[in-house]
Parts: structure tokens; C-alpha cells; sequence
């Protein structure tokens, strides 16, 4: 498997497992599917301190991961938040614990101080691979969104990187 740098070739692999992430309802708030030329404005619009990576097994994107901007304020430069999200027919495989090493070394070398995030608590594979990986739980948004018509909670959680 490699991890790389996503292109805007990498975009309707891309808008597929996002939407895969969407409609399963484990890993977002979010409802609306994406298509490929969004996910590619999307990329484009980005800074390089902002990356999108991909993990890629011989030929197919399995898995992306972003570094998304925490909060526009200047205080919260060295702040990143992330973005995973692994195809369903490669769950299960390791896939998103080395995307997820290969992102928190990239907002390292980045210069960022600290990764957040902000999940589902009900999301157990989720959160065990975020502590895996040095995370802890700071807090937990109750009812902070609705999805089809029930509250869910928002777990959120920090890893610090200096």
C-alpha cells in the first residue's frame, strides 16, 4: 500500500467514499453526497498546509484523510483538525491506522502543535483507532446535530504534537 499526496484524479474515488462515510452514518453529520467535481473544487480551493492524502493499493484509492482548518482566527494557527474516511470493502485492513500515522506525521512536519477531532462516541472502531494513536477524549457535544430525525452526541478529542 502506498499513502500520497491525492490529486484531482483521486476526486471520484474520493466523492465515493465520502458518500460511502455519509450514508453508513458512523462518521459525519453531514447528509448531502458529494460528486466528483465538488471534491475536486473542493481540493483545489485548499492551502498546502491544509494536504489531502490517499491510501492506494495497486491502482485504488482505499482511504483519504485531509487536514482541515480548525478556526480562522490567527490564535488558532498551530490548531489542525482531521478528516478520515476508508472505503467499506477495506475496513478492517489497517488501512486507516497507516493513514492516519502517515497525516499525524505530515501536520508534524507541517509545524501544527496539536490534531483534533470530532467524532461519534458511538463510532468504537473509530475512537479506538484515534487512541491507538495517542488521542484523548476532552469533552462530548451532547445532542450537538440531528441525523434522521435522533440527536447524537460528538465526542471530541486532541492529541498534541509538540
Amino acid at each position: 500500500m502506498e499513502i500520497r499526496d491525492a490529486t484531482t484524479d483521486d476526486a471520484p474515488a474520493i466523492a465515493r467514499i465520502y458518500n460511502q462515510g455519509i450514508e453508513d452514518r458512523q462518521a459525519t453529520l453531514e447528509t448531502k453526497l458529494r460528486t466528483p467535481e465538488e471534491r475536486i473544487e473542493w481540493m483545489t480551493a485548499r492551502s498546502s498546509r491544509h494536504p489531502v492524502m490517499v491510501a492506494v493499493d495497486d491502482g485504488e484509492v482505499l482511504a483519504w484523510a485531509a487536514l482541515n482548518p480548525f478556526n480562522a482566527r490567527a490564535a488558532y494557527d498551530h490548531v489542525v483538525e482531521f478528516s478520515i474516511y476508508v472505503a467499506r470493502e477495506a475496513r478492517g485492513r489497517g488501512v486507516g491506522n497507516a493513514l492516519l500515522a502517515a497525516l499525524i506525521e505530515r501536520a508534524r512536519a507541517i509545524g501544527f502543535h496539536k490534531i483534533v477531532l470530532a467524532g461519534f462516541p458511538f463510532n468504537e472502531r473509530g475512537v479506538k483507532l484515534y487512541e491507538r494513536h495517542g488521542f484523548r477524549t476532552v469533552g462530548i457535544y451532547h445532542e450537538q446535530g440531528m441525523l434522521d430525525g435522533k440527536w447524537v452526541d460528538v465526542i471530541l478529542m486532541e492529541k498534541m504534537l509538540g
